[in-house]
């Protein structure tokens, strides 16, 4: 199980990462030893957290985030906390990759 999440820090910056172990990684962050996003923002707050079966789809779904605008990434965070579904359908993200190429 790998898990895809957001940290938020207290000045509104975005952090997003892969992790195979979340609880762990939050406590790396929280502790000064995750990335240097954490090291220097000490006040930071997971708010977006997604499970995936593989590494391979958890790191498709980092990478698609991170290239979104931040609009878009505040309201998938928005759809979370608010407990609707955040994941594509996976019949929708497969037209969506074969209509781009």
């Amino acid at each position: 199980m790998y898990f895809v999440y957001i940290l938020k820090s207290a000045k509104d910056q975005l952090y997003i990462g892969v992790t195979k172990n979340i609880e762990k990684r939050l406590y790396c962050h929280a502790t000064n030893r995750g990335a240097e996003f954490t090291k220097y923002k000490n006040k930071f707050k997971c708010v977006f957290v997604e499970r995936y079966g593989t590494l391979v789809e958890a790191r498709k779904r980092e990478i698609q985030i991170k290239k979104w605008r931040r609009d878009k990434k505040q309201l998938l965070i928005e759809k979370y906390s608010l407990g609707l579904e955040t994941k594509l359908k996976k019949s929708l993200l497969i037209l969506t990759e074969s209509t781009i190429k």
